[in-house]
């Protein structure tokens, strides 16, 4: 499971990286930003972070500056009624998952596919 889980995580890095490089070229300057780019980046996927629940495991990021901590996304820990282990939800708050639908799962490949930088949705 945990190797699955760094999967999506290192999706989530690659499409910061690749958000960070297209919205620099829009910039009338794009090389005048490079190091601060390139630092929000580091802070970015330093920040990722997976906290194991008794029910899920919890993904929370930093934003690029590093200064603000939110929930990325939920995993499922063990299925239940609904959902089977490895689901992926999408938080709806601090504390909770959404529990309407999975938004793909990390065991059979689906959710590197659903995951952004801002987060599983």
């Amino acid at each position: 499971m945990r190797e699955a889980i760094e999967k999506v995580l290192e999706a989530m890095r690659e499409d910061y990286k690749q958000w960070s490089n297209w919205s620099s070229s829009y910039k009338p300057n794009p090389h005048s930003d490079k190091k601060i780019m390139n630092e929000m980046i580091e802070n970015y996927c330093n920040g990722l972070k997976v906290e194991e629940n008794r029910r899920y495991w919890k993904i929370t990021g930093s934003n690029g500056g590093g200064s603000q901590v939110s929930v990325k996304g939920f995993i499922v820990k063990a299925g239940d009624k609904k959902f089977r282990e490895g689901d992926m939800l999408k938080p709806a708050g601090w504390a909770a998952p959404a529990r309407n639908f999975a938004r793909g799962n990390v065991l059979d490949g689906t959710g590197v596919y659903n995951v952004r930088w801002t987060g599983i949705g």
